[in-house]
């Protein structure tokens, strides 16, 4: 079964990015750091989100991220479907930190559960046929607003929303241009560019993340 087995963000600074991402969220291996001069405005089409156990955590991770730079666009907050609020790192790139729990169960902690790749497609179904062909495993289908793929032992969940309705979510305007700022690696057998411009490139081949320490 393909899955995603490494994400590159294409950023400025990568040592920058490195401390931020982990002192507010402490990660280190799960995401890849990669040097980029290349043009983008507005939205850039995609979110991580992280899933945490309660919303104590949510309030911990997100004020971490706060207080290392990152910028509010929703602050935290109980909805429907559980808490949760979105930041975006200085480096651009927008974070959502969510739990389905609407009630502490215990103090708040700094373990990520899940981390979720999200993309923003104009056609949900035809992004859905085209990435089964590439090989990824539909765990999850709601008509044409969601589609989730089967992690299996990746560190990293991929899942498809609607292109306006991740931005009405994330709170920011649908409208961008420019590079995504995202390397996808998977285990396809080369690179290749989905409908809505993501890039993959074969996981043996993709670029180790940069590791600066100041």
């Amino acid at each position: 079964m393909a899955s995603i087995e490494t994400v590159t963000l294409e950023v400025a600074d990568p040592a920058a990015a490195e401390r931020f991402y982990a002192t507010a969220f402490g990660l280190d291996t799960q995401i890849r750091l990669r040097a980029s001069e290349a043009p983008t405005t507005g939205f850039r089409g995609f979110t991580l989100a992280l899933t945490v156990s309660r919303p104590a955590t949510v309030d911990s991770l997100i004020d971490a991220a706060l207080d290392a730079g990152a910028t509010s666009l929703k602050p935290a907050a109980k909805s429907l479907w559980g808490y949760g609020g979105v930041v975006q790192a200085p480096d651009g790139t927008i974070w959502k930190v969510a739990t389905s729990a609407k009630k502490d169960t215990g103090p708040a902690t700094r373990q990520i559960d899940e981390i979720v790749l999200l993309l923003g497609v104009a056609d949900v179904v035809a992004s859905k046929r085209f990435y089964v062909g590439q090989g990824l495993a539909v765990a999850k289908s709601f008509s044409r607003m969601y589609v989730e793929f089967a992690a299996g032992e990746s560190p990293v969940k991929l899942a498809l929303y609607r292109r306006r309705a991740l931005a009405k979510d994330l709170g920011v305007p649908p409208e961008g241009t420019g590079t995504h700022g995202l390397v996808i690696g998977g285990a396809a057998s080369g690179p290749f560019t989905d409908p809505d411009g993501f890039a993959w490139e074969a996981a043996s081949s993709a670029v180790p993340a940069e590791r600066h320490r100041a």
